[in-house]
């Protein structure tokens, strides 16, 4: 860092870095873009870093920040598969192998997602902000929070029922 860092900029990163990685990974699907969208989203901050600071919560301001430029991001990679960022250790039996397919048929159901219902989900159900809070977040109204939800447990509803019933999935919805 810097010689002349903010000096609660060095520890804001120090404990809130993981956390922010979290989100970063549940939003993008990928290790390494979350990596770079956590660090990008620092990068940016850093110049203000004294606005940020006085910010009532901290890192819900840099959360905001990193979920406005996750959905503002104008160029993305193909939505294809999805491929995952670790290899499990070996296991043993079908519960392991349950498991993994589980996490598996998440991810891709997942990625079905909108940017958008995908972001509402992490903050409501991953963070448990109220909707209000993730309205706040994602800059949008609370009904909008509320319909983003139900739109998104719809298609990962329909997902479990194809699944437990044998078909294919549908495609990705709006």
């Amino acid at each position: 860092m810097a010689a002349g860092a903010p000096r609660d900029f060095v520890p804001f990163i120090e404990t809130c870095t993981d956390s922010l990685l979290v989100t970063a990974y549940l939003l993008t699907r990928d290790r390494l873009r979350a990596e770079e969208l956590v660090q990008d989203t620092l990068v940016a901050l850093y110049p203000k870093w004294h606005k940020v600071a006085r910010a009532e919560a901290t890192l819900a301001y840099v959360r905001r920040a990193m979920v406005n430029r996750y959905l503002n991001q104008r160029r993305r990679p193909a939505r294809g598969e999805v491929v995952a960022a670790e290899v499990p250790e070996a296991g043993s039996g079908d519960d392991f192998d349950a498991a993994v397919a589980e996490r598996d048929r998440l991810r891709r159901a997942m990625a079905r997602l909108s940017d958008r219902q995908r972001a509402a989900l992490v903050l409501r159900f991953y963070h448990d902000l109220a909707d209000a809070e993730a309205a706040r977040v994602l800059g949008c109204r609370i009904g909008t929070v509320r319909s983003l939800v139900s739109r998104a447990l719809a298609v990962l509803r329909d997902d479990a029922t194809l699944s437990a019933a044998g078909g294919e999935p549908a495609g990705r919805t709006a």
